[in-house]
Parts: structure tokens; sequence; C-alpha cells
């Protein structure tokens, strides 16, 4: 990433100007809107909130999944697309079905545990990814599961003492204690009583006396344990239980999350970030949407003072922002508050970047922080037609514009040019909205965007 001082000298010389740089609005549900995203497992980690989830294929008229994608925000409107850094093919013994998992870090290395369908047996077993680095890439830590019982969906948690449990289940709740190295586990598979104290009480499935089904999220809070869970089948709704302990026992609160949204699963993940508490979930929100195209979404809500957890419903809206966006710093085309027509693919510049554009497409970034105001853009691009341009507008895609940057055949879609214009009436804080404009076909591939001020140049 280019410093803010080498970044606006390369600009200014595009334009030919001296520069100088200078230093509450609410998400969109789904905080997704170019896959079908399932399963979230928040995850903060160094002011970032780091969303892994699955994703559902286009058309899918069954749980069909491949891999396995990364988000991050630093304020839980914009998230960062980080593109899939493990898939089936990270592990060699895998058949099938990369379904809901969850990662942790530990003495600087995340461990992304998950569930699939293994070759040998062609039963569910725990795989575990693992990374330097949060957003990947993960490789197969054993090049073996972890544990295979023929049962799903892994979470895991490390307690105040330093011993980290891994949870999964349906139709049986299970956990081991896992070791410091997070990739073996003493003793054995533990299965946790399905009681109806414990987790609450089905009715109408005699082999199902209990309203626990799959998903579980396991995490501590203020000395009490929480055991978040998908209950009963089908429709799904999310309930919970607590527990003086980490195995127990458990006894059942209610529900979370009643049953709603266009998917007959649901699946929670409950973070603190920034002195607010958030629960992701998953529905059916976005075209085409359904059980097996689902899209991750998120609400803010607040404990009630016994340390219960209120009954939070799905919204449009979503959470309020828990920060600004500084436009004067490169920023990622692929962080996006709401996306319309665009796709996102690999940058040959590194990460991502934002494709498959036509005309009138555009992307959304909220609460972006402007100050006393900007008068320049530019933004990395790169295009096999001549006369598109990137419009930047605020309060709406049709929105006042405030300047327009035309985009060159750059001789192709990974050959990459800055380019950069005039903008004007940016100030204050508002959102963003960048829209495409040109001919017919896909016009433009953005890799990234920044703002700036023209002037005199600081004597520093």
């Amino acid at each position: 990433m280019a410093t803010k001082r080498s970044l606006w000298t390369t600009i200014a010389a595009v334009a030919g100007l001296v520069l100088t740089v200078i230093a509450p609005a609410r998400a969109d549900n789904p905080i997704v809107q170019h896959i079908y995203t399932a399963d979230p497992a928040p995850l903060v980690h160094n002011g970032r909130v780091y969303l892994y989830t699955g994703h559902d294929e286009d058309n899918s008229t069954w749980f069909t999944m491949k891999e396995w994608r990364v988000w991050s925000s630093a304020d839980m409107v914009n998230w960062t697309d980080h593109g899939s850094p493990m898939s089936l093919a990270t592990f060699s013994w895998a058949k099938q079905d990369a379904w809901a998992g969850q990662a942790i870090e530990r003495n600087g290395k995340f461990y992304w545990y998950v569930p699939v369908v293994t070759k040998a047996t062609g039963r569910p077993a725990i795989g575990v990814g693992v990374s330097d680095s949060p957003t990947g890439p993960f490789r197969d830590a054993l090049g073996r599961p972890l544990v295979e019982n023929g049962e799903i969906d892994p979470t895991v948690m490390i307690d105040d003492n330093g011993q980290a449990y891994l949870y999964w289940g349906n139709p049986n709740l299970s956990y081991v204690r896992l070791n410091t190295d997070m990739i073996s586990y003493s003793g054995g598979i533990n299965r946790i009583p399905l009681t109806t104290a414990g987790f609450g009480t089905r009715t109408g499935d005699p082999n199902r006396p209990t309203l626990y089904e799959e998903g579980p999220w396991v995490y501590k809070r203020n000395g009490l344990y929480y055991n978040v869970f998908a209950a009963k089948c089908c429709s799904e709704f999310i309930a919970y239980s607590t527990a003086p302990g980490p195995t127990g026992p458990w006894t059942y609160r209610g529900t979370v999350m009643p049953t709603q949204g266009n998917s007959f699963t649901n699946h929670p993940g409950i973070i603190d970030f920034k002195g607010s508490s958030y629960f992701f979930y998953h529905n059916g929100a976005l075209p085409g949407g359904g059980g097996f195209t689902r899209s991750v979404a998120v609400e803010k809500f607040s404990y009630n003072a016994d340390g219960t957890i209120p009954q939070i419903n799905m919204t449009t809206a979503g959470p309020p922002a828990a920060d600004t966006l500084n436009p004067y710093t490169r920023q990622e085309a692929e962080t996006i508050a709401w996306g319309n027509g665009i796709e996102t693919e690999k940058s040959s510049e590194g990460g991502m970047n934002i494709a498959n554009i036509n005309n009138g497409d555009y992307v959304k970034v909220k609460n972006v922080a402007f100050g006393a105001g900007a008068n320049l853009f530019a933004a990395r691009v790169a295009s096999t037609v001549a006369g598109s341009s990137v419009e930047v507008r605020s309060g709406s895609p049709t929105g006042p514009l405030a300047g327009r940057c035309a985009v060159p055949n750059t001789g192709g879609w990974q050959n990459w040019t800055t380019v950069s214009c005039p903008v004007s009436g940016l100030t204050g804080t508002r959102d963003l909205y960048l829209r495409f404009s040109g001919g017919n076909g896909f016009l433009l591939n953005m890799d990234w965007w920044t703002f700036g001020t023209a002037g005199r140049r600081s004597a520093s």
C-alpha cells in the first residue's frame, strides 16, 4: 500500500497539481450483495471484525458449497472482500460440503475449524486450516481430520484459564478439550446431555426431544457461558442456553431470533466490538435467495441488565456505523456497504478488485468523513474499452455529481493505471456513491480509490 505522500505525489504528477493531504450512517442488510454467503463466524482482531462465511453457489438447490470466504470491517457498515483463502481443495482428504466453521486466533496464528465430508468414509469430519494472517491463505494444519463422528458445525472458544474447547454437532452436541497447539486434543470426544431443561422442549419429533438442532456458538461473558444455537427444524429459529462452566450444566433461556426471512436455516455469531454487541445471522433476502442461496446480515443489540439476550429481529437497515471511514487514505474498491451489479476477483496487484462493471452499476460506501472537503479524486482502474467513467456522487446513485473521472482503454482488464479528476461539494460526513457509466458491456475494473485536496504543498 502506498503512503499518503507517495500516493498523492504520483497523482499530482498525473493531474498537474500541487497537493496537500488532509486528515450517523446505517448499514444495509445483507452485508454482502455480490455473492451468496452463509453461516457467519465473526472474529475481532486488532481493531477490525473479520467475518468468516460459507459461500452458497448461484442457483443452488442444495447446500452446494465449495469454498469459504473472508470479509472485514472497521466500522460494521463497510465490508472488505478478501476473497476465498480456503476451499475444499485445501484438504486433500475432503470430498465435498464446505459448510459452517469458525476461526480463532492463538499465539499469532489463526485456526479455522470447518466440517467437510471425507473421501475415505463419506462422513462429515472436522478439519483445521491454519494461517499467519486472519485473511489467509490457510493451509491444512493436519493433513487429516481433527475429529470425525459424522457431525457438523464446529464452534471454538478459549476460556480465561487458557483451556480451549471445540464444540460441534447435529443431531448431538459434542466437545473436546483442545491442547494449546489447537490442532490436537486431550481425552476423548465428550457428549453434552441434551435435556429439555438445558435446551428446551421440542414437540412433534420423539427422536429430537430438545430444541437444539445445530450451529452452536459458544462464548463467555461476565463469568457466564452462552450457547447460542439453531433451534428446531424446519424452519429454524435461534435460541440460547447458559451455564456456569464451559461444559454445563446448561439452562435453556429462550429465543434470540424468531423464525424469519426467506431461509429455512439460520446460524448465529455474536461479538463485542468498539463498545457494542452484534448478532450475525443469515437469511435469503437477496434476489434469488432462499434456503440454499443465503446471505449474511448483522444487528446491533444490548444485553439485558441480568445478562440475558433480548429478542432480535431481522432488519434491512442493520446497525449504525461504529466509526467513520477516512477517504484521504487509499481505500480498496472492494470495501463496500452496498454494491449494485458489481463482482469481485483477484487483482494482479494483490488483494481483490471490483469487476464485471456495466453502465449504471455502483458501489456505496457509508459514513465517509470528508471534513472540510475534498477536491480531487483518484482511482486505480483497468479497461479494454474507451469512453467509460467513474462518477463521484453523494446521497444516492443519482445524487449530486461531485466529479467524473474518464477511464481510458488500458489494454487489459488487469493492466492498471491511475486516473484522477477534480471534485467539489464533498464536505462533512456522508455516504459516497461511485457510479460507473459508459457504453454496453463490461466497462472497467477498479482496484482502489482515494481523495485529496489540491493546493499549496505543506513544508513537511
